[in-house]
């Protein structure tokens, strides 16, 4: 190995030999007397100085003036020098840990290169299992969308048989109105009868049945459309939680099919720093399939609910038109008969309006004597009044609440209640009196009230030869 140079204190050597008996270093050191050598890791050794001998620099002058013809300092004794093992030590302490280092580093590019292709593999297998599962969530979400599809327009179907049964339901329940309306008119016109004609017979009853009956039917069929329009509510409402899921799911899976396909290279990936640790979800797969399978039950249960209400308004339909017809033949027989009970009737109208007249004059004297009896109290009433009044003036201690106080109060309140009762008794009077002067003038004319009944009841039946067909009345038109 071929050693370089020293500085001013060490000495230039050739070979490893000649190192032995080195020459003295010249007096003085330049840039020149230095070989510029570059070695990787190393500074140039021109700018290289020793630590060991940096204090010497210069020799001092001799006491004694010894003559010293070449002018160089002494050299370094020998012994302050390292020694040949530390150098050979120091090399190989050098070498070996060069070579723990090189080792370490193969090592560590061994197990970085094992670590990065773990952690691809890992990356790799955690992105196809990512994508997988998302190939499986859009699989479940096609079913669900599938079940809720299939289900909205089974529901939109009955809505719509529902629909078109509460359409019959109403036509129906208009239709009825016009029976009923003639029904009503029959007694708005026997209403015009007078005198004793004004009965309550048989065709009044069937009139005012077969009234109640329309009624009655009309309220059920009524009630029954309200309950459609109430269930077509609730099918809306079912109607639009299926929309809306369906909704949800067609948005989630355009959502997560745009997942599925994102690729390393796709353009629209970026960092979104934090977004795993926002949990902003809501469901698990149990309650998210639980809630689909729950809007699923619900519009099931409201068709079933639908198909009742639809047989229950079928029912209703025929029942209803059945019940009227019948009330309706029934009340044209009452009319009939009625109509030959009235001219039987014409021959026994002398003998009663003898006992009205008799009524009359009983009445006109009971009120009368009514009157004398009122004015005849007027007086002990103002007796009574005066007396207390009276009494009011007494000074200081003596208005006293005594026994005559008591009894004139008494005899004031007993007086002004009978004179209440006689009143009211003579306006019962008076108005029995004018109820018999009504009768008495329809007596005299029974002959044109007679004929008049039998107008009326005959109008009647002429009104009733018009009735709804069967049809009409299930609701078709």
């Amino acid at each position: 190995m071929e050693l370089l140079g020293t500085t001013q204190l060490a000495s230039y050597c050739g070979t490893k030999k000649s190192c032995l008996f080195p020459d003295l270093a010249p007096t003085s050191t330049t840039k020149d007397t230095y070989q510029s050598y570059y070695l990787p890791g190393y500074r140039y050794l021109s700018s290289w100085r020793p630590s060991l001998l940096h204090k010497v620099v210069s020799v001092p002058p001799s006491s004694d003036k010894q003559f010293n013809p070449t002018g160089r300092p002494p050299t370094i004794l020998p012994a302050l020098r390292s020694s040949l093992h530390d150098w050979h030590h120091a090399n190989m302490a050098q070498l070996k840990g060069s070579e723990a280092s090189r080792y370490r580093a193969s090592r560590l590019n061994t197990d970085s290169m094992r670590l990065m292709q773990d952690k691809d593999q890992l990356t790799y297998q955690m992105q196809e299992d990512s994508r997988r599962n998302l190939g499986e969530r859009i699989s479940n979400i096609d079913f669900w969308r599938s079940e809720l599809i299939y289900e909205l327009e089974c529901l939109l179907k009955e809505t719509q048989a529902l629909e078109t049964a509460k359409q019959r339901l109403e036509c129906a329940a208009d239709e009825m109105q016009g029976p009923l309306k003639r029904a009503l008119e029959c007694l708005y016109h026997r209403e015009k009868r007078k005198g004793i004609d004004l009965v309550h017979d048989n065709v009044e009853k069937n009139l005012i049945k077969e009234v109640d009956v329309f009624k009655d039917c009309q309220e059920i069929l009524t009630k029954l459309a309200q309950k459609i329009s109430q269930q077509l509510g609730i099918n809306r409402d079912a109607q639009h939680a299926l929309e809306q899921d369906l909704s949800d799911k067609t948005s989630a899976h355009f959502i997560d099919e745009k997942c599925f396909n994102l690729r390393n290279t796709s353009d629209s990936i970026s960092f979104y720093h934090g977004v795993e640790k926002a949990d902003e979800t809501v469901s698990v797969p149990a309650t998210w399939a639980k809630f689909s399978e729950d809007n699923i039950r619900c519009s099931q249960h409201a068709r079933a609910n639908s198909v009742k209400l639809r047989e229950d308004a079928e029912v209703g339909l025929e029942s209803t038109s059945e019940e009227m017809w019948n009330h309706f033949i029934s009340t044209n027989l009452a009319f009939n008969n009625r109509i030959a009970e009235v001219a039987d009737a014409k021959n026994k109208l002398q003998a009663q309006l003898a006992k009205i007249l008799q009524e009359i004059f009983q009445t006109e004297d009971t009120i009368m004597l009514l009157e004398r009896s009122i004015k005849a109290k007027e007086y002990p009433l103002k007796v009574a009044q005066t007396r207390l009044e009276g009494r009011t003036k007494r000074p200081n201690i003596e208005l006293c609440r005594d026994a005559p106080q008591f009894q004139l109060v008494t005899e004031v309140y007993t007086i002004d209640d009978t004179l209440q009762t006689l009143k009211q008794r003579l306006q019962e009077a008076r108005d029995t009196l004018q109820m018999l002067n009504v009768n008495k003038s329809k007596l005299e004319h029974e002959i044109s009230v007679k004929a008049n009944s039998f107008f009326i009841d005959k109008t009647c039946m002429d009104m009733r030869k018009v009735f709804p067909s069967t049809p009409r009345l299930i609701g078709y038109t």
